[in-house]
């Protein structure tokens, strides 16, 4: 897969079979409207675009607002779509000016003009351009103009729940690790640098791994302890995360820490990628050490049953 970073990069195409959006996570209703895209390009000789933004639009247009928090970072997301099979991936600098584009001129200025595009393919109640005016029957009017074809996903349900980033993200804040992994496709993942602790867990043989999370819009899972695996240098090894304010230890500052199992290696300024596989229970204050140490016990075994049988 290419990546470009502005349009000038891009050469445009003779058949750029195309969608846009910020395909936060990548989760099966992206998926779905990927496996679209490759199959259209194939049967029709064209190769495959995702047009996504960065910052989010979010971020740009209510920069007072820091709420936000998303599910991948680019970084991220160019390694996930590179997973997908994509051939080609253009992340454009999204700025107030362009928000100010109207729906009409972005068609026939960026996806014609400057990518080549033959189809459109775009998910459910997609809209674009300023003010939101581009929708699915906006293009459909287009179409015939600027010689395109357009297709539209219908909304991806899984129990009648109709499947979105937004969805995934609120799911995530309050724990619901299941319904977020189910939307997903797949186990939820965060990564971090290794920093210095209060080396409390040390202390009672339960040695943590502090992980400060560098991007502050990436979204960490809600406070509770969870079933994990971590990846380091090509190795998965199992373990179990707390994120909260260790209540026992009289509620000391907000941390993700990681307990791995059987692992005793240095990991001071290493990079982890810590994946959430389910949620064990939510955080607890306990009446002493004696009684914290018993219930991490209790959760070192759950998480080793689950991660036994994933």
């Amino acid at each position: 897969m290419k990546v470009y970073r502005s349009f000038n990069e891009f050469e445009r195409l003779e058949k750029a079979i195309v969608t846009q959006g910020t395909f936060d996570g990548v989760h099966l209703g992206h998926q779905k409207i990927l496996h679209q895209l490759k199959g259209i390009a194939k049967r029709e000789g064209g190769e495959t675009v995702l047009l996504t933004f960065f910052p989010h639009p979010r971020m740009v247009l209510q920069p007072d607002d820091n709420s936000l928090r998303l599910l991948e970072t680019i970084e991220e997301k160019i390694e996930h779509l590179a997973n997908e099979g994509l051939d080609h991936l253009l992340i454009i600098p999204f700025t107030k000016e362009f928000s100010r584009q109207n729906a009409e001129d972005f068609v026939r200025d960026v996806l014609i003009g400057k990518l080549g595009m033959h189809t459109m393919v775009i998910g459910y109640d997609h809209r674009f351009g300023k003010n939101r005016e581009g929708s699915f029957e906006h293009l459909k009017e287009l179409a015939p103009v600027y010689d395109f074809t357009v297709e539209e996903i219908t909304a991806e349900d899984i129990d009648a729940v109709t499947i979105s980033s937004t969805k995934i993200r609120k799911a995530l804040q309050e724990g619901d690790l299941l319904t977020a992994n189910t939307f997903l496709g797949y186990a939820y993942r965060a990564s971090g640098v290794v920093v210095s602790g209060h080396k409390k867990g040390k202390e009672i043989g339960f040695p943590t791994a502090n992980i400060e999370v560098p991007e502050y819009f990436k979204l960490v899972p809600g406070d509770g302890v969870y079933a994990v695996n971590a990846f380091w240098k090509g190795q998965v090894i199992g373990g179990m995360a707390n994120i909260g304010k260790q209540p026992t230890f009289n509620n000391r500052q907000h941390a993700f820490e990681v307990h791995l199992f059987d692992f005793n290696e240095d990991l001071y300024g290493e990079a982890l990628q810590v994946e959430f596989v389910a949620r064990l229970r939510d955080e607890m204050r306990f009446n002493g050490i004696a009684e914290l140490k018993e219930q991490l016990e209790k959760d070192k075994f759950a998480a080793l049953k689950i991660l036994n049988r994933s």
